[in-house]
């Protein structure tokens, strides 16, 4: 592959990179990957322009800097890949390398939410929720909550135990509400602790078995989360 990519070839220089970025088959090297990356990139290769993005964004082998991560983000996403275009609306959510511009997160989110980016779909359901870039909507926020805890999103598993919790976008029940609150407090989101605790002093103790015997179910026959 090394050699390939001294070679000229596109493809062996973007390999190359993941290679030294995630460590298989060599020592993990940020610097080594983002040279190889930014090699592809000059290629117009569009998975090493997001990956060029990413580490810009995290500062990985190379100076955080945003200005440069959108840059790449953006040219990754106007040709259509889902992860650049979810990493763009964040960008535009957070005013990081551009003026922040809710209505430019909202289309970003939805764009690769359609191409079942889990975590696009749950910043879309945020956007609904909060009244970002579109008008709020807690059905809408529900369903794109749902869509991305089913997938392991461990925010989206715990938004959607706030939405039960409210009853905003679907009928208020505390079961469910443990239920997913529980869920994204196993898989590590310690900020759902006390809205377990909670709850638990709502349910009775039947209430509270039947929901972690599910639970349990859930972690038998689902990914694991995401973060």
């Amino acid at each position: 592959m090394k050699a390939a990519a001294e070679q000229g070839d596109a493809y062996a220089k973007y390999n190359l990179g993941v290679c030294y970025y995630h460590g298989q088959g060599i020592k993990q090297d940020y610097y080594e990957a983002f040279r190889w990356f930014k090699a592809a990139t000059e290629q117009g290769l569009v998975y090493a322009q997001y990956n060029l993005g990413v580490c810009y964004y995290y500062g990985q082998g190379v100076k955080q800097d945003y200005n440069e991560a959108f840059r790449w983000y953006k040219a990754a996403a106007e040709q259509g890949l889902a992860e650049a275009q979810n990493n763009l609306g964040i960008c535009y959510l957070n005013g990081e390398g551009v003026k922040q511009d809710f209505n430019e997160a909202f289309r970003w989110f939805k764009v690769a939410a359609e191409q079942e980016i889990a975590k696009a779909q749950c910043f879309l359901g945020v956007c609904y929720s909060n009244g970002l870039g579109v008008r709020q909507d807690y059905k809408e926020a529900f369903r794109c909550f749902k869509a991305a805890a089913e997938k392991g999103i461990v925010e989206a598993q715990y938004n959607l135990g706030i939405c039960y919790l409210n009853g905003e976008g679907v009928k208020q029940n505390y079961k469910e509400a443990y239920y997913w609150y529980l869920i994204s407090y196993r898989n590590g989101y310690t900020d759902a602790e006390q809205d377990v605790k909670r709850i638990e002093n709502i349910l009775t103790d039947q209430q509270k078995q039947e929901v972690k015997k599910r639970v349990n179910e859930w972690f038998k026959t689902h990914p694991k989360e995401e973060r």
